[in-house]
């Protein structure tokens, strides 16, 4: 009974029932979109580090992250790569050999990085075929070289040409080899494209006098929510010698990039939040001064006073309720047709991105926890503001205010 006459009340005013749940409404709204762009960027930054870089997780010798030796290597045959590829909600494992060469070319020399890759699986998990703009991409039995565009220009190289590596290899012998370039890459950033060098994975383990041994086995996931679980899977895998290291502690620049925003931004959220609050509170104080002459007549002619409070407690979260509602069936389409269309940034917000070494893009997330957190928090601000309802209720003196 409360809960319909409470419901029919708040229809008898039409006005004040659009303002209140308006309110809820932009106020639901404005705290989705704001979390969903800071939790799709920080997701997108972590995906497009890890894509790009280490993976979410990487299978190392114990001591290869500290000292990053070739002495450091580790073994992993076709069949344990199958094996780890198997693992739920794994994506791609590849197997890379890194380390440090000079590389030279007629009279220009500059320090690179040389990486031995499988085209197969490096292509799967960074596309790196996309980004050939010159040249044949790689093959598994492949002599030849994938170069930078910007270190290609350094060195003035073009397809064809040969290129001097000269590095230290496996157990301080020596690395020297004249690779010819099979191809030309344009890699996303500067750093990166100014730098690195690809090769098969059987050529680099021949330069470098390593043969089957790699010094990273770089797992890609679905999703981060599943890292935990991964990892754990993967561990079942390791041998004596070996470790796991995941993606915050491949990259601590930036985790703490991601939790200094993070801190920013709830600071954000809160300031809205506390503006939402005093939006809902005027709204519901300007509601119960309206009503105080028909809250007095219903207290005169026999009404319990808990009860009153109990009607008004209904309504307002039936309002609220209702603004919830409208914002997130409003929100959601709003926020799907962004994560489907990123925003590209410009300026020095893309030049900071940049420098993280992730792609300038603005993204945003649709996870379900997202609105049911922010329609939690806003009801709860709402539901605050009922203390006010009851306090005036409570000291309201019906005859006093009948005759004002």
């Amino acid at each position: 009974m409360y809960w319909s006459l409470s419901w029919r009340n708040i229809w008898r005013n039409k006005k004040r029932t659009v303002i209140v749940a308006a309110s809820v409404f932009f106020a639901v709204i404005l705290a989705l979109i704001m979390r969903s762009m800071q939790l799709g960027s920080y997701a997108y930054m972590i995906h497009s580090s890890a894509k790009l870089f280490t993976g979410y997780l990487q299978i190392q010798e114990k001591d290869y992250w500290e000292k990053r030796s070739l002495d450091n290597s580790i073994t992993a045959d076709e069949s344990r790569i199958r094996e780890l590829e198997k693992i739920p909600n794994v994506t791609s494992v590849t197997p890379r050999l890194e380390t440090f060469a000079l590389v030279s070319y007629g009279k220009n020399t500059k320090v690179s990085q040389v990486t031995g890759i499988d085209p197969v699986r490096e292509a799967n998990m960074t596309a790196l075929k996309e980004k050939l703009t010159a040249g044949n991409f790689l093959t598994g039995d492949s002599d030849g070289m994938l170069i930078g565009t910007g270190l290609a220009e350094m060195l003035g190289v073009g397809i064809g040409d040969s290129v001097v590596i000269y590095g230290q290899g496996y157990h301080g012998q020596i690395a020297a080899a004249m690779v010819p370039v099979s191809g030309i890459v344009k890699l996303p950033f500067k750093a990166l494209d100014n730098a690195m060098i690809f090769l098969a994975l059987p050529q680099a383990q021949k330069i470098f006098s390593c043969p089957g041994l790699i010094t990273a086995l770089p797992v890609m996931i679905d999703n981060i929510r599943h890292l935990d679980q991964v990892e754990e899977d993967v561990r079942r895998n390791l041998k004596p010698d070996e470790t796991i290291m995941t993606w915050d502690q491949m990259m601590p620049d930036l985790l703490q990039n991601i939790e200094v925003d993070n801190a920013s931004g709830l600071i954000m959220l809160s300031i809205l939040y506390i503006v939402i609050g005093f939006g809902v509170f005027g709204t519901i104080m300007m509601m119960v001064s309206e009503r105080a002459r028909e809250f007095a007549i219903l207290i005169s002619v026999g009404m319990r006073k808990w009860k009153l409070m109990l009607l008004t407690a209904l309504e307002t979260i039936q309002v609220s309720f209702l603004g919830v509602l409208m914002g997130i069936l409003i929100s959601y389409p709003l926020l799907l047709y962004m994560v489907a269309h990123p925003i590209r940034m410009t300026g020095q917000m893309a030049e900071l991105y940049e420098q993280l070494s992730i792609e300038p893009l603005l993204t945003f997330s649709a996870r379900p926890d997202i609105f049911v957190s922010q329609a939690l928090v806003v009801l709860a601000i709402t539901a605050v503001t009922i203390i006010y309802p009851f306090l005036f209720i409570r000291r309201l003196e019906p005859a006093r205010t009948i005759r004002g």
